[in-house]
């Protein structure tokens, strides 16, 4: 079975730890500085489920609630990572900003996403509740993940989400309830 082609894209505020997660991933190895991204593609060719991928993913500079943002992030795109930082509050603000956005553009069906929190590690200065989180990724229908790029924790499940993800919307299936009931 040949490798399949798959680009996902990054995207949330600034200094929420997008670049950290990838080059984790990607490179193996936790970078501590913080250096803006204007705008970076990383290769990676990885197996999930028996499939292969050449991954492209594409790090996206920063956005808030103010960002235009770029055409190119919504064509060639199979599925996008919306990132937070558990003790940031704005950054939780903005990545509801960036899901509309995405939404406006492509349409809730069709858009393979995982919203995922990072920094929890950072156990002291939590702002934001894995519960709201939870809560958050619900009410869009997506998949949701905690990761910690510093500590290497849930940066592989993050990948395989969203890969997964892409390949349930191909396939035309839901994903799978997750167990929680509404009373």
């Amino acid at each position: 079975m040949p490798a399949k082609d798959r680009k996902i894209a990054f995207m949330g505020f600034r200094s929420v730890g997008k670049s950290s997660l990838i080059i984790q991933y990607v490179e193996n190895q936790f970078v501590d500085s913080y250096d803006p991204t204007i705008e970076n593609t990383f290769a990676k060719h990885t197996k999930v489920g028996g499939q292969e991928y050449n991954l492209l993913v594409v790090d996206t500079a920063g956005q808030d609630e103010y960002s235009v943002i770029p055409q190119s992030y919504f064509i060639n795109i199979n599925g996008y990572v919306l990132v937070y930082s558990v003790n940031s509050q704005k950054s939780f603000d903005v990545v509801k900003h960036v899901y509309n956005k995405i939404i406006d553009m492509k349409g809730r069906m069709t858009v393979p996403i995982v919203l995922v929190g990072n920094k929890k590690d950072l156990r002291i200065e939590r702002v934001i509740s894995e519960e709201e989180g939870k809560h958050l990724a619900e009410s869009w229908k997506v998949p949701f993940l905690e990761a910690s790029a510093k500590e290497n924790s849930s940066v592989k499940d993050i990948f395989d989400t969203v890969l997964n993800t892409i390949k349930q919307k191909e396939n035309g299936e839901t994903p799978e309830k997750s167990n929680c009931t509404l009373s």
